[in-house]
């Protein structure tokens, strides 16, 4: 089983004995090339990481890795025992099976705005004098993103509101003529009749859309960063434009085939023509 402790402990040194001679190397990062990586709010993303590229082909019997931003130890790990910082309890892990062979990639689930920022990895090893050396791995620059979308219905229509992530604490919204801003939801309200919270989901359910609904409305976190943003228009005929525009391209798409096989046989009779004429 295990071992997650909570609060911060002191590591004895390990016994991963290296070949040679290893400096610390927390100077070297500036050199290294830094990778990149893309998610959005409520996504996994993994920040690539190989011990073997800095320290070889060398069998460690135990591993210690470290993950820090520039502010702070986001976690480290030795054995089976792992420590992370609060901010990303329950989200960040490196897969004790994948260690082992070199990979020590930090896996962050439901990542949030403010995870943004570049991370860097340490292995600490011994070195022949049983001295504790911190050896830099990777740099990874590390950009999360909200959700962002334009949504359409007719009135009398439900619209599902994506919270994303259980970091989603409010939802505000702004009518198409207004200039303020009002609060539609908060984590901990009671249902009304026409705002409701899926029971298991992290979905919004805002039912029975009037015109009065259109507008812009955000999911926001604990800090009031932007999760998504959905713009809304309740319309008529919403429904019915969609379908028209679906029609429309259908048709658009048949003339184009009949053009084409028009085209075709044409060119055949061309071809046809020819041959006759250099027959005679």
């Amino acid at each position: 089983m295990e071992t997650v402790i909570k609060r911060h402990w002191f590591f004895n040194p390990l016994y991963c004995f290296l070949i040679g001679s290893l400096v610390d190397s927390s100077s070297l990062s500036s050199g290294t090339p830094s990778l990149s990586v893309t998610s959005t709010v409520g996504n996994q993303a993994i920040l690539p990481c190989s011990w073997k590229s800095r320290l070889g082909e060398v069998a460690l019997p135990a591993c210690h890795i470290q993950w820090t931003t520039l502010v702070d130890t986001v976690f480290e790990q030795r054995g089976k025992q792992k420590w992370q910082t609060e901010d990303f309890e329950g989200r960040v892990d490196v897969p004790e099976e994948k260690l082992g062979s070199g990979d020590c990639s930090l896996i962050i689930n439901d990542v949030q705005i403010r995870d943004t920022g570049r991370y860097e990895s340490f292995m600490l090893v011994d070195g022949v004098w049983s001295r504790t050396t911190r050896v830099f791995i990777q740099s990874v620059k590390l950009s999360v993103f909200d959700h962002k979308s334009r949504q359409s219905r007719a009135p009398g229509e439900d619209l599902v509101l994506e919270l994303y992530t259980r970091h989603s604490v409010r939802v505000v919204y702004q009518g198409s003529n207004s200039s303020e801003w009002s609060v539609l939801w908060m984590k901990g309200d009671e249902d009304s009749q026409r705002v409701k919270k899926h029971p298991v989901k992290e979905q919004l359910i805002i039912k029975e859309l009037k015109s009065s609904d259109k507008g812009i409305y955000k999911v926001l976190d604990e800090e009031g960063l932007t999760i998504s943003t959905v713009q809304l228009s309740v319309e008529e005929n919403s429904t019915a434009l969609r379908s028209e525009q679906t029609l429309e391209n259908q048709v658009a798409a048949d003339d184009a085939a009949i053009s084409v096989c028009s085209a075709l046989l044409f060119f055949s009779g061309l071809v046809a023509n020819f041959q006759i004429l250099h027959l005679l």
